[in-house]
């Protein structure tokens, strides 16, 4: 009976191993195993990987090929007068010297990448990344551009009311952009609480802390989109904000880099603009939708006991200062964030404006609107 059960037990073994090495499990693994990428360094931290990996499966059949061999030659019936000794120099010498040397052969090519990885010096192009709960704003420090990247995703996807799309979650209004073959160097960073820069095709995977910059940098040869996500718990929307970065061709990249430029000084002029009721409503809503309604809902209700309603506000009704100022300080000790950074003095006066004339707010309450007129002098 023992016989058939240790029969058993090698022949699931070897056939296990069998299974391992073969090609429909080597395809498989493109699905589970580390993303290779698409940089120099990521493909170098890709074969440090399987490196190690290979080592460790090594090790796992010298020890599991010992032990199952000493579970069947050394039985009880084939050694009924068991061995008696206390110790064996070179055998603990072997045990001790061999795995101090597995661990020196990791380590020296271990060590070569990282010290690429945390490569410190100025880059072609520097961007300071931001977390926000829960989006991402991004600033290119040579060109003085600036701009929040928000998930896209319509949230009747998110709540199961209609099929979810290709990049499910991974959609956003607006994609960092990057030249190939420029050295970009990441400068990492948090408003609020602990988050964290993930872009595997990168292999960059970075906290951001509020209080401490941390870097990373990529080279990239190959256009294309390429997404990642936030990977560190930082509240109730953590799993809403996506990293998509566009790398294009260098001439493409400055034709973005002057259309942005063009569009700030044109953003610029219209806190001049003579806005009415209507273009500040309707420009409200898609900034109310991409912005708050995450909390407050669309139709300006809220979550009970955790999100204030804004449909029949007092302060969305009758007091203007006051909603104007919770915009820009946000609310001590609430979710409710400053946006005084986050949005232009348009953007800014529009949502206010759609949230005081929505939901019959309009008809209830004193009927004033924001124009970015009145932001302007509130920074002022």
């Amino acid at each position: 009976m023992f016989k058939k059960a240790t029969a058993s037990i090698f022949a699931k073994y070897f056939a296990g191993m069998a299974f391992l090495f073969s090609g429909n499990t080597f395809a498989a693994w493109n699905d589970l195993n580390m993303t290779e990428g698409v940089t120099a360094i990521s493909k170098e931290v890709f074969d440090l990987h399987m490196l190690i990996f290979w080592i460790c499966v090594g090790i796992g059949l010298v020890v599991f090929s010992v032990m199952f061999y000493s579970m069947f030659a050394f039985t009880k019936k084939k050694n009924p007068n068991p061995s008696s000794f206390h110790e064996n120099t070179k055998l603990e010498l072997a045990w001790t010297i061999v795995p101090f040397l597995i661990l020196v052969f990791m380590a020296i090519p271990a060590s070569n990448t990282l010290t690429k990885i945390y490569d410190d010096t100025e880059g072609d192009i520097n961007i300071q990344v931001v977390g926000y709960q829960w989006k991402w704003q991004y600033k290119y420090l040579e060109d003085d551009i600036d701009f929040f990247q928000n998930l896209t995703t319509d949230w009747d996807e998110i709540y199961n009311k209609t099929p979810k799309g290709e990049h499910y979650l991974e959609e956003v209004d607006e994609a960092v952009v990057i030249p190939v073959g420029k050295k970009i160097r990441f400068l990492i960073t948090a408003n609020d609480v602990i988050h964290s820069w993930w872009m595997p095709d990168f292999a960059i995977k970075q906290d951001a802390i509020p209080g401490f910059i941390n870097t990373a940098w990529t080279v990239v040869d190959e256009p294309g989109t390429y997404r990642g996500k936030c990977t560190e718990l930082c509240g109730k929307n953590h799993g809403f904000m996506p990293v998509v970065v566009k790398v294009v061709p260098e001439d493409e990249y400055h034709t973005w880099v002057k259309e942005k430029k063009d569009a700030a000084i044109r953003m610029a002029e219209l806190t001049t603009k003579d806005w009415s009721a209507s273009e500040l409503v309707q420009r409200g809503e898609a900034i109310y939708e991409r912005n708050c309604v995450a909390c407050h809902q669309s139709n300006g209700q809220g979550i009970a006991g955790i999100f204030p309603a804004l449909a029949g506000s007092d302060i969305a009704l009758n007091n203007k200062p006051r909603h104007i100022e919770i915009l820009m300080e946000g609310v001590q000790g609430a979710a409710m964030a400053s946006y005084a950074n986050q949005l232009s003095e348009v953007d800014l006066a529009a949502v206010i404006t759609y949230t005081r004339q929505a939901w019959g707010n309009s008809e209830k309450g004193d009927g004033q609107i924001v124009v970015p007129k009145d932001i302007v002098d509130y920074k002022l």
